[in-house]
């Protein structure tokens, strides 16, 4: 049975507030740097915007508002950011020997430095996902770009974005499942 998209966004600010809860406070058991990044970022943000998910899907009015679509469009893509920086600064050191983005002064951009395009940019170089989450990354990415409106950009439906939206969970699933996680974590799944 399909999961409506209401149900799938309950479940997208459930495992968005555990991996919150639990990525806020790694100190002592994560790498110290990987730690230290994480404990700064904002991922209560990624939480309250979770949440915000149910602006768009319930609101019948602005079902009609192309506006709306496009901060719909804007919304998700920030989760997938965020979804994307939590999975390179839990792999800090990692991320950091690939010494892919520098900046002006050849240092390392750290993750939460990086726009929505290098992490795709750097998910496909060091080969971290498949073709079908680069497609997923470059529709959403385009779709939320219509936020500059002068523009004319495609912006898909509201049916789109709810698809999207399902695929989104997919998407917190496979790379959490692939965060490391101490022995004794009980790791939540869609």
């Amino acid at each position: 049975m399909k999961s409506t998209v209401q149900v799938v966004v309950k479940r997208i600010i459930e495992i968005n507030e555990w991996l919150c809860d639990f990525w806020s406070n790694a100190h002592g058991w994560a790498p110290s740097k990987a730690a230290a990044l994480m404990s700064k970022s904002r991922l209560d943000r990624q939480v309250s915007l979770s949440k915000c998910l149910n602006i768009w899907i319930s609101n019948k009015t602005l079902k009609h508002e192309e506006g709306a679509l496009i901060l719909a469009w804007a919304n998700l893509g920030s989760l997938i950011e965020g979804t994307l920086k939590l999975y390179l600064a839990a792999y800090y050191e990692d991320y950091r020997r690939e010494d892919i983005f520098n900046d002006k002064k050849g240092k390392v951009v750290d993750p939460d430095g990086l726009t929505l395009e290098r992490l795709r940019v750097f998910f496909n170089k060091v080969e971290l996902w498949s073709d079908d989450w680069d497609s997923y990354v470059i529709d959403v990415q385009q779709y939320r770009n219509a936020i500059h409106a002068f523009k004319d950009r495609g912006i898909g439906t509201f049916s789109d974005f709810d698809t999207y939206v399902k695929k989104y969970i997919e998407m917190i699933d496979e790379f959490n499942l692939g965060l490391p996680y101490p022995d004794d974590i009980d790791v939540p799944e869609i």
